[in-house]
């Protein structure tokens, strides 16, 4: 589903990412490992539109899905970014609503599914997302994004800052969306558990290079974290 050649990025003259060359299989999900500051977000922004590449080329389905976010957002490509970035004034039935753009005269059915998938936020359809808790937050973003019907989300750091309950309920719902729709995943996270539990391979990243590609299935969570310390 999602190639990339060549990639590199980062900001003005400064280079985050160096040369990287994977793919990405349909219905599969990819985990991103590195140390803080070797370049995941950064992997993320570029693929979600959000930063020019410097050079290479990305392809999702065989085709370039134009360079810009709003076009990669219309190609297929959701992007949840660390912090949720909610709008905290709109309550959560706006915030869903608002992520109906490619398909807003079926908001109300798009809504419904996502409250499906996420019955936690029935109750707290009429309350701003800014009174919400942290894990609340964060269910919100997920089902916002999925409310654009994305056939490949990129996920940044979803655990950070919620309870473990909600960590569950996320990667339920991932699951779930895989067998049921066929989703796609992209995930940075520097909870290895999470990591694991979900992805059926992990590339490492350091200093905006590849560097290792690990299959969990062959790989305590102990043994990744370990290796991780290794890494410079």
């Amino acid at each position: 589903m999602l190639e990339l050649s060549h990639l590199s990025a980062g900001y003005g003259r400064l280079k985050v990412l160096n040369d990287l060359n994977f793919t990405v299989e349909e219905n599969s999900c990819v985990g991103i490992l590195g140390r803080n500051g070797t370049g995941k977000t950064t992997l993320l922004r570029a693929l979600a539109g959000e930063i020019s590449l410097q050079s290479g080329h990305i392809l999702l389905d065989g085709k370039e899905p134009g360079p810009r976010a709003h076009q990669r957002a219309r190609a297929g490509i959701g992007y949840v970014p660390q912090g949720r970035q909610i709008f905290p004034q709109l309550t959560v039935a706006e915030n869903l609503r608002m992520g109906c753009v490619k398909q807003f005269a079926e908001a109300s059915t798009t809504v419904d599914e996502m409250l499906e998938l996420f019955p936690r936020l029935k109750r707290l359809l009429d309350q701003p997302g800014g009174a919400l808790s942290g894990g609340e937050q964060q269910l919100l973003s997920l089902a916002r994004c999925l409310c654009g019907r994305p056939s490949l989300i990129l996920l940044d750091e979803p655990t950070e800052g919620i309870q473990p309950s909600i960590c569950d309920e996320i990667i339920d719902t991932l699951k779930l969306l895989r067998e049921r729709k066929g989703l796609t995943v992209v995930l940075v996270e520097q909870d290895i558990e999470f990591l694991t539990a979900l992805s059926d391979r992990i590339l490492v990243l350091d200093k905006g290079t590849l560097i290792e590609e690990i299959d969990p299935r062959q790989s305590t969570s102990q043994d990744i974290a370990e290796r991780l310390v290794g890494f410079h």
